[in-house]
């Protein structure tokens, strides 16, 4: 497949169970993008540009990222190491699934606050930075995804400069987000958040910087570990604005992990707080779905 992260294994399979609260931090746009994209090879897919993630590892691959979750993942050879890595060094294909319904079904991000919640290379904000969108949040587990892959993927969508390459993937997708060129000044749109969901809402609800809650909360493939289902959801419940939206995307079942699309549904409908519909399915491969949610008391 010429989309990164189409999975050659179809599910996230961690080690045995691991509860870690990490801390939230807010990173900051340095001033000198050169910088931030120095070193790193860019490529487009979807029309979005994206850091090589493969050039990455091998460059943090001697423990040059302060988590030291590349040599982790590499070593262990897990895309998921609950606690010490969620995931955020692959894009994977459900991102893309929700790239395209957005502009099948022709969302609108004019105007909106919008946080990208477990962004890894943070496509789906990108996305809605070009859609005009008025404020965009990212958040990822790690420190590292952040600021070697989200926050440079930002950065190399509103610059042209200072990618040692740039090239196309080998067959883009046929569907692409509208094309909008973004310059350096929608980084002041942008928010970047690593750490915990719940300490991530902790920090943004007791900042001191002024703060609304969400028009829009886009999440990929963050429902795998059925023993994150209430942190993900009170995270939900507490940063959502009273009519906004959510847009899920993910695998109908994770083999190994046991999380999925139906158990994430039920878990919701029992809790009463929001509505939930299932509004498109993807019957290629293992099944996916996507998932539309909003508060029950939103009318």
């Amino acid at each position: 497949s010429p989309r990164p992260g189409s999975d050659k294994h179809q599910d996230k399979t961690p080690p045995a169970k691991v509860f870690c609260i990490k801390a939230a931090k807010e990173h900051n746009v340095p001033e000198d993008l050169n910088k931030v994209l120095e070193n790193k090879v860019i490529e487009t897919v979807s029309g979005l540009r994206h850091i090589n993630l493969a050039v990455v590892e091998v460059t943090c691959s001697d423990g040059a990222d302060r988590e030291g979750i590349v040599s982790k993942s590499v070593s262990s050879h897990s895309d998921l190491i609950p606690g010490v890595y969620e995931g955020g060094l692959k894009i994977w294909e459900c991102t893309f699934d929700l790239i395209d319904y957005f502009s099948e079904a022709e969302i609108e991000f004019t105007n909106k606050t919008v946080l990208d919640l477990g962004c890894g290379a943070g496509l789906l904000g990108i996305v809605a930075l070009r859609g005009k969108a008025e404020k965009v949040h990212f958040q990822d587990y790690n420190s590292t995804v952040i600021d070697e892959i989200t926050l440079p993927n930002a950065v190399a969508n509103c610059t042209n400069k200072g990618s040692r390459e740039d090239r196309k993937t080998r067959k883009p997708p046929l569907k692409r987000p509208r094309k909008v060129e973004l310059s350096p000044d929608a980084l002041t749109k942008c928010r970047f958040f690593s750490g915990e969901w719940s300490e991530v809402s902790q920090l943004l609800l007791s900042s001191s910087k002024p703060f609304s809650k969400y028009d829009l909360i886009l999440t990929s493939e963050t429902i795998y570990n059925p023993d994150y289902y209430s942190a993900l959801h009170d995270t939900l419940a507490q940063l959502l604005g009273k009519h906004g939206h959510v847009y899920l995307a993910s695998k109908v079942h994770y083999f190994g992990v046991g999380g999925g699309i139906y158990l994430f549904e039920k878990f919701v409908e029992e809790r009463n707080v929001f509505r939930t519909s299932i509004v498109k399915t993807i019957d290629k491969g293992l099944q996916r779905c996507i998932m539309e949610m909003s508060f029950k008391d939103s009318s």
